[in-house]
């Protein structure tokens, strides 16, 4: 059994990368939070791809089914042979080396899943994207990871070509068909490859996958995660909260390329034999259509998307088969939650995760949830609420959140956002919480200035600086606006160049424009013409203004 080591003491144990950018880049030791592997036991070799593939093969679940999407349906055994000859592929015509990083793009769907699965397996480390972002979005990430190889669904390929034509870092794109057609390069040079594949004998503290998230200033941050904090994070949350079995059927609307999405939709149903239904537009109706359909037991969505299907159960959609709502990114609304106790009578599962602890660290369990509440810590993890001082405040009292555990923050080659992150051990996401005096944690905010839009993170300076590049705009500043339906909404207050008529073609004109140049979630919903902006004595604008007097 692994004993409990902290963060300066922690060794790293064997590397299969001959690339050893990631591992060349992780914090110094004495900035690393503490690691607590108490009851996480893994050997020193481990390939956590093998793991969710191969080795369920072996355990016996090769017919059972895997993956649901695009009108087709893959046993273990047929995702084990197709990683395989994708793995192949990759390291034999490709020249993928272990430890070289391989983005891939994609919508959620079986294909995306099998290419995370095949690099991971050649001992790449893997950065999933999301199929909104534009060229320059997805230069800042290619250019922090210092990536040259990238696979992405040939239908969504046109951002990205036009990314590689001005990177120093990218040189090679190459198409995987998203739809089960097997119609495009990887697909072609993978058919004749063989099914079986001898995986890469990567160290359990090789860095697996790198997750992209924002902070306040739009500029990206790259966590870190291990082969083993991948299987953790299932051994924990996914076996302690959601009790797993082979009989789960997983549905969601996280993207594959947010860690949330990537553990609730495909490491946990592939960890413990289940299958996970993929949709590439998951919007409630879809979700509600895949959920009838397959029978599904265990849904990952935001309270947004639950609100929809509440409304959809009242027109007589059937969501009798659920036995597990699991509500993440962003707050769970009370009256939401009571609503789905009283017309499903199942439980819904409030929590909380961060991109830099990979999944959720806090949340409720079956028989023990109650309304805005986000519930304990799952096994492994301890939480504490601290002030300004970085001791704990008593009970009741609103602080910051600080949690341990075994996962925890490590950015790629950013000492200085370590610091901000990491405080004696502590990795403190940057939300405030109240433990009331039974030592469950709820909710207070957002205490970093990320706007929280139905489970997305939004980095307002961001959209002001995509909405400062319009003509008719002189001056702006986005907040989070209160809504009731997605928590909080990008809402914009834009004061025009001289002369310029603030009316609802230019609103929809602007919206447009910062949808035609960041992801289209971004964008503002709402926008607030107006004279002039509040600022303090020495120019800054006063955002929290805005928010007392929106008007």
């Amino acid at each position: 059994m692994e004993t409990t080591m902290t963060s300066t003491a922690l060794p790293l144990g064997p590397t299969a990368h001959v690339d050893t950018f990631t591992r060349d880049n992780l914090p110094p030791a004495e900035l690393w939070p503490e690691i607590r592997l108490d009851g996480f036991d893994y050997p020193e070799y481990l390939n956590a791809a093998v793991e969710l593939t191969d080795r369920m093969v072996e355990k016996g679940f090769g017919d059972h089914v895997a993956l649901i999407g695009n009108g087709r349906q893959r046993t273990y055994k047929e995702l084990t042979d197709w990683t395989n000859r994708l793995a192949h592929a990759l390291v034999e015509d490709y020249g993928v080396k272990p430890g070289n990083r391989v983005l891939v793009r994609s919508a959620n769907n079986p294909a995306m899943v099998a290419c995370w699965l095949a690099a991971t397996k050649a001992g790449a480390v893997v950065v999933n994207t999301m199929p909104m972002l534009r060229a320059g979005e997805l230069a800042k990430v290619v250019d922090k990871a210092e990536i040259s190889f990238a696979l992405c669904d040939t239908r969504l390929m046109d951002e990205l070509v036009a990314c590689a034509k001005t990177s120093r870092f990218l040189k090679q794109v190459v198409g995987f068909d998203g739809t089960f057609n097997h119609d495009a390069e990887l697909d072609r040079v993978a058919l004749s490859k063989s099914v079986r594949f001898e995986a890469v004998r990567t160290g359990r503290d090789d860095v697996a996958l790198l997750g992209f998230t924002s902070g306040t200033t739009g500029t990206p941050k790259a966590t870190m995660h291990f082969h083993r904090d991948i299987l953790v994070i299932a051994d924990g949350y996914a076996k302690e909260v959601l009790g797993v079995t082979p009989d789960d059927v997983f549905v969601g609307s996280p993207p594959l390329a947010f860690t949330f999405g990537l553990g609730g939709l495909a490491v946990f149903p592939l960890r413990f034999g289940a299958a996970a239904a993929l949709l590439e537009t998951a919007s409630p109706p879809n979700l509600v259509e895949i959920i009838e359909k397959y029978r599904a037991t265990v849904c990952f969505t935001a309270p947004t998307a639950y609100r929809a299907m509440l409304k959809a159960m009242a027109d007589g959609a059937d969501l009798s088969s659920l036995r597990a709502a699991v509500s993440a990114g962003e707050t769970l609304p009370a009256p939401v939650y009571e609503e789905w106790i009283a017309r499903t009578g199942k439980p819904m599962l409030d929590g909380i995760g961060a991109t830099e602890m990979l999944h959720i660290f806090i949340s409720n369990r079956f028989g023990d949830s109650f309304p805005a509440c986000t519930g304990r810590p799952v096994a492994g993890y301890e939480a504490k609420v601290i002030g300004s001082d970085g001791q704990e405040v008593p009970r009741g009292e609103i602080g910051r959140l600080a949690v341990r555990g075994p996962t925890g923050c490590r950015y790629l080659a950013d000492a200085g956002r370590q610091r901000d992150y990491v405080h004696d051990g502590w990795n403190l996401t940057g939300d405030s919480f109240i433990q009331d005096a039974d030592g469950y944690f709820h909710f207070a905010a957002r205490n970093d200035g990320i706007i929280l839009s139905s489970g997305y993170n939004i980095a307002g300076p961001e959209v002001e600086a995509c909405l400062l590049a319009h003509p008719d705009v002189l001056e702006c500043a986005v907040v989070g606006a209160p809504d009731p339906d997605r928590g909080q909404v990008v809402e914009a207050h834009v004061v025009l160049a001289e002369g310029v008529e603030g009316d609802a073609a230019l609103v929809l004109a602007l919206q447009e424009h910062v949808k035609s140049r960041i992801a289209p979630y971004k964008y503002p919903r709402r926008i607030v013409f107006t004279d002039a902006l509040p600022k303090t004595a020495t120019g800054k604008i006063q955002r929290f203004r805005l928010l007392e007097d929106p008007a």
